[in-house]
């Protein structure tokens, strides 16, 4: 079952503000996923093994709850998660930080061009090619000089995303940023 169809059978289980409220809870630091919030990683993750996420293979996949919490809030939504879904773009998973980065262009949540503009020295580059994504929706003008540092990635695919990412912000803001 795709990831949305998975989110869709949780809202019709749990109703989307639970759902939503429960994606929230899942991307605080620390919080242990047991009861219904376990319940709801089940759903999200379409998991069998109720010990995945403390035992895994290999061993340590707790984070994927977070990932599944913020990928779940690219279909199901209420306000009061915008919040928590910036902040993960901090978590210390780089999974996370590159699904909160694609929340935040599909919320548009512009509270979190700040952190985004953070994340473009991530050192993951999946992680600053979200980042110069999710700036050229939500970015401002102060942001175009945190996509320029981007034209010197020493990996390609970063460098051009952030070219990119630029020029959309240009386009999108009716300016010159480059």
């Amino acid at each position: 079952m795709r990831p949305d169809q998975r989110v869709r059978q949780a809202c019709a289980r749990w109703g989307e503000a639970a759902v939503v409220r429960g994606c929230a809870d899942l991307l605080r630091p620390g919080q242990v996923v047991e009861g219904q919030l376990l319940d709801l990683v089940m759903v999200l993750g379409e998991l069998t093994d109720r010990d995945f996420l403390k035992t895994g293979k290999p061993p340590g996949h707790a984070y994927w709850a977070r990932v599944w919490g913020a990928r779940a809030l690219l279909y199901a939504w209420t306000d009061e998660a915008a919040p928590t879904v910036v902040a993960a773009l901090r978590d210390e998973q780089w999974r996370v930080r590159e699904m909160a980065a694609k929340v935040v262009v599909v919320r548009e949540l512009a509270e979190g061009a700040d952190a985004l503009a953070d994340r473009l020295g991530d050192p993951v580059p999946r992680v600053r090619i979200a980042a110069a994504h999710a700036l050229a929706a939500v970015g401002e003008s102060e942001h175009g000089a945190a996509l320029r540092t981007l034209r010197d990635d020493p990996e390609p695919r970063v460098a051009a995303a952030g070219l990119t990412a630029l020029r959309v912000l240009s386009r999108r803001l009716d300016r010159v940023l480059d």
